[in-house]
């Protein structure tokens, strides 16, 4: 039996000792957002690739559980809002675990593909020893020169360039109305959805402890190919100033998310287009000068971070160096094949089947030799193993892309923490 004093003095001792480690941490809330690329592609069926690269190797080990499936976080959270392009969409949310990238069925249903969000959860969860809450909102093919557009930037105005286009086609007052009617939209679908969550963050986050509270504690940014591709808003007459008008809508887009969250130092991290990647010849096409209008908008949606009023608040993290050369290599290789194939179905001069007589299986057969020659046997296993769906703009699917850009995103953050 121990004696009263020595278990009043154990029982004070283990009180005193435990009671800063038990004290409940705040709930850390990151907001992430943007297009298809923060919806994500990442294949769950491409995570094998992750592990062939000695310095993404150690990425798949904190992916996976000790049972080889993917990892489930124990303190992270995740509301995902996914929908459709230009449609409200639906939500899934849980712990945070592959699946909660592209939903193409059901958004409130796993599916088979990760985004930014599963690596950059798991960065989190082990730099900070609280919970945290993830809230996404992404949808497919938005813009924000309209469809993110925020209230400090006003109407959206068409310049001297599209009102003469549009209206040699006829059209102005068409477009212009559809412009008008889509501005701001997905703003707003990503502001209510916010709102929603932190109006009941249990009904999320059933471990949520009121009495320690929550955080907002950054905002991610990754979007851009819409932007990027729209050369009657940012017309290429502008030269060096090309897409000088998106940093100023994504500044004042960081401001009015600042406001509307009553938040106003809330740290930003701008995930910067990586499509592309670094530029390596025989790994992208070129369309209408686009490797040099790349390198201007790359420039532009980093802009707002060199801005005083956003030093140190605001961080621009480059994706170019996530983006494979070896799968953007192929991918030129089968457009080769592709053009073949097109070459095949019609009666073409130059092609080998100029008469049409080639039946389905002559015309299969020619293909699958031709393929051979072009593609070698390790290119087409390694563009099986790394790929999923997407194509070039969402990063071939990679989960190994994915998983960087979430890790470097979350690293952003953390440093703008510190």
């Amino acid at each position: 039996m121990i004696p009263t004093a020595k278990l009043i003095t154990a029982v004070c001792l283990s009180l005193c000792c435990a009671g800063p480690a038990m004290a409940k941490k705040p709930l850390k809330i990151y907001i992430l957002a943007g297009q298809s690329n923060m919806v994500g592609t990442g294949g769950i069926a491409t995570f094998d690739h992750i592990g062939d690269d000695p310095a993404t190797a150690p990425l798949l080990k904190k992916m996976r559980g000790p049972d080889g499936k993917p990892k489930t976080c124990e303190r992270v959270w995740i509301s995902s809002w996914n929908g459709k392009m230009n449609q409200y969409g639906g939500e899934g949310f849980g712990k945070l675990t592959a699946g909660y990238g592209v939903r193409r069925t059901d958004p409130a249903q796993p599916d088979d593909f990760i985004g930014p969000e599963y690596m950059f959860g798991i960065t989190m969860e082990e730099a900070y020893d609280g919970p945290i809450l993830l809230i996404k909102t992404a949808w497919g093919g938005q813009n924000l020169s309209v469809d993110y557009r925020s209230p400090g930037s006003g109407p959206y105005v068409m310049n001297d360039y599209q009102v003469e286009v549009l209206t040699q086609k006829g059209a102005l007052e068409r477009v212009r109305a559809q412009k008008a009617e889509a501005t701001g939209r997905n703003y707003r679908y990503m502001m209510d959805h916010v709102k929603n969550v932190l109006g009941d963050i249990k009904r999320v986050c059933p471990d949520y402890d009121p009495d320690a509270g929550y955080e907002l504690s950054g905002f991610v940014w990754f979007q851009g190919w819409n932007d990027f591709s729209d050369t009657t808003t940012y017309p290429s007459s502008y030269g060096e100033k090309q897409y000088d008008e998106y940093s100023k809508l994504l500044a004042q887009f960081i401001r009015d998310v600042r406001k509307d969250l009553e938040t106003p130092q809330l740290p930003f991290v701008v995930g910067v287009i990586g499509v592309y990647g670094n530029y390596t010849p025989g790994t992208f096409k070129v369309v209408n000068k686009s490797d040099e209008r790349m390198k201007l908008f790359r420039k532009a949606m980093a802009a707002p971070a060199e801005m005083d009023e956003f030093k140190g608040r605001v961080v621009a993290v480059q994706t170019a160096p996530f983006r494979e050369d070896a799968l953007g290599f192929i991918e030129q290789k089968q457009t080769i094949v592709q053009a073949m194939g097109r070459k095949l179905s019609k009666k073409l001069p130059d092609g080998p089947n100029a008469d049409g007589s080639m039946t389905a299986e002559e015309r299969k057969a020619y293909m699958d030799d031709y393929k051979a020659k072009i593609l070698t046997p390790e290119e087409m296993a390694l563009w099986d193993r790394a790929t999923a769906i997407g194509g070039f703009i969402h990063y071939y699917g990679s989960a190994k892309f994915h998983a960087q850009a979430g890790k470097a995103f979350a690293e952003a953050m953390l440093k703008i923490e510190e």
